[in-house]
């Protein structure tokens, strides 16, 4: 019996190596980086100046706390989070979705392509589209002299709603394509029934499309959740996060403190704290996706 007991353990020992190379190169360049860039968190390394990198224990933290320009960093990027991600991306990818289903094949050809154009686009190549729509002499204010209507400096006076329409743009289409899967998978004979029952459209979204679909939802919204929280270059491009602070999300916030006044310390915990942000939001999506309707 322990003969054959110690043969079942060297085939499990076995099976192993195979990924043994695989996980020695997620430790050695995943959880070596991540480690590290925890231990420069709560130190005060310096990009110049001083060579030295003393412990300095939760100073950063308190720090990122105390600071008037990190709060304000914290509450932009709810804003830019809700607005593009959990409201834009979400609600126009599904309004899309269902559209592109009861539409013709060519409108459909046609819809997605333009759509998942935007999504293609390298972020920096659509990050000075969307500037050069909304620009002082730009598209959008080109449009409304035309139509008479009131016009603006959109990337000044309104900086933040102005990167949170250029990630809608650029995002909408992983939304959309991640519905039209779970709208594909709702039987007809259920929707026909409801209509032949006398539901109306939203009664039918609300009561049979939307509980049928709730898990495709709830990863959408996280994996949108996300993603959108580490917007970078896209805010970069269009405002650097101006003016003044006005569009300075986290991630933008996190490399002025880092790379531009070279405080690595800091910086580095403001993205641990932002970690823990969408940390948060996917426990709470995922505790949402375990609620059952």
């Amino acid at each position: 019996m322990s003969t054959a007991h110690a043969g079942r353990q060297q085939g499990r020992l076995w099976r192993w190596v195979p990924l043994a190379p695989a996980t020695l190169l997620l430790v050695l360049f995943l959880a070596g980086p991540i480690a590290y860039c925890v231990w420069i968190a709560f130190t005060n390394t310096q990009l110049t100046g001083s060579s030295s990198s003393d412990f300095v224990g939760l100073a950063n933290f308190r720090r990122a706390f105390a600071d008037e320009n990190f709060r304000n960093a914290v509450w932009l990027t709810l804003v830019f989070t809700f607005v593009s991600s959990i409201v834009g991306q979400n609600t126009l990818g599904l309004a899309l979705a269902g559209l592109m289903r009861a539409a013709s094949r060519p409108v459909r050809t046609l819809t997605g392509a333009l759509v998942i154009a935007a999504w293609v686009l390298p972020e920096i190549v659509a990050a000075f589209l969307l500037y050069a729509f909304f620009r002082r002499e730009g598209t959008l204010n080109a449009i409304l002299d035309w139509l008479q209507l009131p016009s603006q400096n959109w990337l000044y006076t309104l900086p933040i709603l102005a990167v949170s329409f250029a990630n809608v743009w650029r995002g909408t289409a992983f939304s959309m394509l991640i519905y039209s899967a779970a709208l594909s998978e709702i039987p007809k004979d259920i929707t026909e029934a409801a209509q032949v029952d006398g539901a109306s459209g939203a009664r039918r979204l609300w009561h049979i499309t939307l509980p049928m679909i709730r898990r495709s939802i709830g990863t959408n919204l996280m994996l949108n959740t996300l993603s959108t929280l580490s917007v970078f270059g896209l805010i970069w491009a269009m405002t650097r996060g101006g003016p003044g602070n006005r569009s300075q999300t986290l991630p933008v916030f996190m490399y002025d403190q880092a790379f531009q006044k070279s405080l690595i310390g800091y910086g580095t915990a403001v993205a641990l704290l932002l970690l823990l942000v969408g940390s948060l939001f996917s426990l709470v999506y995922l505790r949402l996706m375990r609620v059952e309707v």
